[in-house]
């Protein structure tokens, strides 16, 4: 038993140090990440470091920077029209046009160009036969299916589903501030999963209850999504389940500590069923957005829960999406 728990701790460990090093790319993509700086971030020499981030995340930490570069490029040239692809490229910490346009048409098979032209809908498909291959949908489908038909009213800010009328939202756009939050991160397949959250949220709690963290009523329970299912191969999707703590708030084992900074979000309140999330995002992405004056942000956005769909009379959820956004 000694040596079972001694193992869990090395592990998590582990798995917390690396998850450092994943934070800080997050929030410096644009920037020079040298192997030994990230290394300096885990705690490890970077002879060390390089095997350790390989075995754990499944690729080299070279790779899943170049690939986390050329991801968030590619939804940027969809998600912002009008600015350069070079502005892009630079922007995502590529070091020149050259070099972006050779690793973007080695990923995804075209220019940047093409992509940005209609392209993208050719990897579309290939996610969403991937998606079907694994039963896994996804939570960002920004093009609506033949069964949805959305209407949007400006003046209330809401969006509704026919001819159902089942799927209806509250939407505001207001500037949120900071949160801070502790998680658990999952990397891998998630969508309709409830298992895989419940167990996520239950080893989070398990955490979190005997230091209090749970009892404080500004405590927020939430999932925040890092990456876009139309662009990542789902067996490395990122996901953070977390709660809302203090900013002086401890943490350890497997358990990370993240800040969402402030900025402006558009925050969709729905009452849903548990497999409503992906048309709920749908409704936001497909039926409000495009009609709004605002176009996505790129910080990572995420759900907000606000009830226990087990005490409801329904037995639905009550949760609020929120999307960053600014002026299109």
């Amino acid at each position: 038993m000694i040596k079972n728990s001694r193992q869990k701790y090395l592990r998590e460990e582990y798995t917390a140090r690396v998850n450092r090093v994943i934070d800080y790319i997050e929030t410096n993509i644009d920037r020079e990440l040298s192997l030994s700086a990230l290394a300096g971030i885990a705690g490890f020499s970077p002879f060390h470091f390089h095997k350790i981030f390989g075995s754990l995340i499944g690729e080299t930490i070279f790779s899943y920077i170049q690939r986390v570069r050329v991801e968030k490029a590619a939804s940027m040239l969809l998600r912002n029209p009008k600015e350069s692809i070079t502005d892009i490229a630079l922007s995502c910490g590529f070091s020149g046009a050259s070099t972006f346009a050779r690793i973007f048409k080695r990923t995804f098979g075209m220019s940047a160009s093409e992509w940005r032209n209609g392209g993208y809908q050719v990897n579309r498909k290939i996610r969403q036969v991937e998606r079907t291959e694994w039963q896994v949908e996804s939570n960002f489908r920004q093009e609506i299916g033949p069964r949805l038909n959305y209407s949007v009213n400006k003046q209330e800010w809401r969006v509704s589903l026919k001819p159902t009328n089942s799927l209806i939202a509250n939407i505001e756009v207001k500037d949120t501030p900071e949160m801070h939050v502790a998680y658990i991160r999952h990397i891998g397949p998630y969508a309709g999963d409830v298992d895989l959250f419940n167990r996520l949220f239950n080893k989070l709690y398990s955490w979190a209850g005997p230091r209090g963290l749970l009892t404080s009523p500004e405590m927020k329970t939430l999932t925040i999504y890092h990456d876009s299912p139309e662009l990542t191969d789902h067996n490395k999707l990122r996901i953070d389940v977390g709660i809302t703590v203090s900013p002086e708030t401890k943490v350890d084992g497997e358990v990370g500590k993240t800040t969402i900074p402030a900025g402006k979000n558009a925050i969709a309140h729905f009452e849903i069923k548990p497999d409503q999330y992906t048309d709920a995002w749908a409704a936001i992405y497909g039926g409000w957005l495009p009609e709004s004056g605002y176009q996505p942000d790129d910080r990572p956005g995420f759900e907000l829960y606000l009830n226990d769909a087990k005490t409801h009379p329904e037995g639905k959820c009550i949760v609020d999406i929120y999307v960053p956004v600014k002026p299109l």
